[in-house]
């Protein structure tokens, strides 16, 4: 008994930090919001139906979860927003924040592994 709820409380803790890192992620574009999203919901739903059920009708959140887990896709506002917030702020950070090539290089490669990934996803009507 001490054990499953001992489990539980821990995936309910994974889930909101998750959370946590996923609000932080829409406005850092190296820090993914939909797998901390994903990551959150599979803590809540072994953890917690009310936290599970309080994500999934997120305001914010929860169009995310429900488009990649019923299409595993996201629409093209998202598409268009993510790579132009991810290349704008890395396009920054390399070419007017660093001076040294070696992390410039590692921030474009990054970015354009992003962007795959994002460009990879299909587009909800």
């Amino acid at each position: 008994m001490i054990k499953a709820t001992a489990r539980k409380w821990s995936l309910a803790a994974i889930g909101i930090i998750s959370v946590g890192l996923a609000a932080i992620g829409i406005f850092v574009p190296l820090l993914p919001t939909t797998p901390f999203l994903l990551l959150a919901a599979a803590c809540f739903i072994r953890s917690s139906g009310r936290l599970y059920n309080w994500l999934v009708t997120h305001r914010w959140f929860g169009p995310h979860i429900r488009s990649y887990r019923e299409h595993k896709a996201v629409s093209m506002k998202v598409k268009v927003s993510t790579l132009g917030l991810l290349w704008v702020t890395i396009g920054y950070a390399a070419f007017g924040a660093l001076d040294s090539w070696p992390p410039r290089v590692i921030l474009v490669i990054v970015a354009g592994c992003v962007t795959a990934h994002i460009l990879s996803l299909k587009t909800l009507d």
